[in-house]
């Protein structure tokens, strides 16, 4: 059986566009492989669980096989299994936006949005 980096397996199963975007997100802290904090040549072996942080999201993926070659979508998808919890819908993560020329917020105004952010408005 061969060996597969960690960030050359994200990027053939297509998580990151490029190999060097692996290797940052690993870099980074962003990624962990059973639950322990990642390097990027860490090799991945079939069973493993791997977590990584996507904007708006945190995907878990269980290693189901090993490559080191990018492939097609359809190819990649049969090299893990996403238990991944279903990402927040976009409507929800919106912040509304003043209108143009409406002027400072009231103070009123200004919690309410502190809250919306989930900010503590009274830091």
């Amino acid at each position: 059986m061969t060996r597969t980096r960690l960030d050359a397996w994200l990027w053939a199963v297509r998580m990151y566009k490029t190999r060097s975007a692996a290797t940052a997100a690993v870099k980074g802290g962003h990624v962990k492989v059973n639950d322990a904090p990642a390097k990027p040549a860490q090799p991945v072996n079939i069973g493993d669980t791997v977590r990584l942080r996507q904007p708006g999201r945190e995907r878990i993926l269980e290693v189901t096989g090993l490559i080191a070659k990018r492939v097609g979508a359809p190819v990649a998808v049969q090299h893990y299994r996403d238990h991944s919890p279903e990402p927040i819908p976009r409507h929800l993560l919106a912040v509304p936006r003043r209108d143009r020329g409406a002027g400072r917020p009231t103070k009123k105004e200004r919690r309410q949005l502190d809250e919306l952010r989930g900010r503590d408005a009274h830091q």
